[in-house]
């Protein structure tokens, strides 16, 4: 397997980071937190518009570019590192993932061409408040009435839940437990019954939401998938979004070993830089050697996730490599935001200065989908299988 980038991925890299270094500047990124909406609406035309990056891996028959998952942790990396407040995330990795893997081919028409338009955002719902990430996070229920569905439920932490117009929600059978009775539907987020509550959150550069479903009545168009038996499909879109969610925590892991390097050589301490103080080349050069080991899990996930999606032979190890990428990312990525914290001195953690920002999404994209010790467990019960 050849890790090296082709011309095009280069290119997709080298074009993510200029734009990014545009549109999602310190000021812009503060500028997004302080409102409930988390993103600037301007700002997603543009990504939508101008680079057709909601559109990067979804097939061409849908009016997407049709490439490879590579090419998507390629700019999710560089997303990660310049802390991009929006809602491509939510739309591109969970809403989309799920279209692509467990939708009809009417919703898939549907909703893929106007994500691809630009004109409709989603996401994906299916945590409780018992604090899993796996199956046994479902806790909202479907019922069978007449040729209807109704659904009933709370789903917490959910990405841009609040904002989205496509919600991808998981329920299961009432009295069913584990990987068993799982549905997936598809619900526009005005539908009757739904109410959504922004939950305001430690990391202000992704929003999540509190969204309950009061006796939603769904017709057959709405099932995604096999009713009852939805799981396999659900699995494989968390562990996709896993490798997204490790691909950022890379790309955040680089800036925050960037930030320190610029501000230690900045820094003059007894006659000269703190840069030249052996003690802090050591714990950067540690922070360079966990950034690298991530970025080597996450591509080595990242073309399992594409043959995942294809049908190829590394298909099987997709959520081996996913729970792998997602543990070492996760330790490694918050290990270097307090490293950076540290070795900014006493203004690592002011609002001046943007170390702090990257700490607190390390914290979260830590506990998000599962934290370093959940995943070191996922692999260690595949290996006694």
């Amino acid at each position: 397997m050849d890790f090296s980038f082709t011309e095009e991925q280069q290119m997709i890299r080298d074009t993510a980071e200029a734009f990014l270094t545009e549109i999602s500047s310190s000021n812009a990124i503060r500028n997004a937190m302080a409102t409930e909406q988390g993103y600037e609406d301007e700002v997603w035309q543009r990504i939508c518009g101008e680079m057709y990056w909601q559109a990067l891996h979804i097939p061409e028959e849908y009016g997407g570019l049709g490439l490879g998952y590579v090419e998507l942790v390629v700019m999710l990396e560089q997303m990660g590192r310049y802390l991009l407040c929006s809602p491509f995330f939510s739309t591109v990795c969970l809403g989309a993932n799920a279209l692509i893997i467990a939708g009809t081919d009417e919703q898939k028409q549907k909703y893929l061409s106007q994500i691809c338009e630009g004109s409709l955002t989603a996401t994906l719902a299916y945590t409780g408040n018992n604090g899993q990430w796996d199956a046994s996070a479902i806790q909202a229920t479907v019922a069978s009435q007449n040729n209807d569905y109704v659904l009933n439920g709370t789903y917490l932490y959910v990405p841009d839940g609040h904002t989205a117009d496509l919600l991808i929600v998981a329920v299961r059978n009432e009295g069913s437990i584990g990987e068993h009775g799982i549905s997936l539907f598809a619900i526009p987020a005005n539908t009757p019954g739904v109410k959504r509550t922004w939950l305001p959150t430690m990391d202000q550069t992704r929003k999540q939401a509190e969204i309950i479903l009061d006796n939603v009545t769904l017709s057959e168009e709405s099932l995604m998938a096999e009713l009852g038996n939805a799981w396999p499909q659900l699995n494989k879109v968390i562990q996709l979004a896993t490798i997204a969610t490790a691909a950022e925590q890379t790309g955040g892991s680089q800036q925050t070993l960037d930030l320190t390097v610029a501000y230690s050589k900045e820094r003059v301490q007894f006659g000269r830089p703190v840069a030249g103080f052996q003690a802090v080349k050591h714990q950067a050069a540690d922070m360079m050697l966990r950034t690298e080991v991530a970025r080597s899990a996450v591509y080595y996930a990242a073309c399992v996730a594409e043959e995942a999606i294809n049908g190829g032979p590394l298909a099987g190890e997709l959520a081996e490599a996913a729970s792998v990428a997602k543990s070492y990312c996760s330790d490694g990525y918050f290990k270097n935001a307090g490293d950076a914290i540290q070795l900014h001195g006493g203004v690592g953690f002011t609002w001046e200065y943007d170390v702090h920002l990257y700490f607190k999404r390390a914290k979260s994209s830590e506990l998000f989908l599962g934290n370093a010790a959940f995943h070191r467990e996922q692999v260690a019960k595949m290996l006694l299988d």
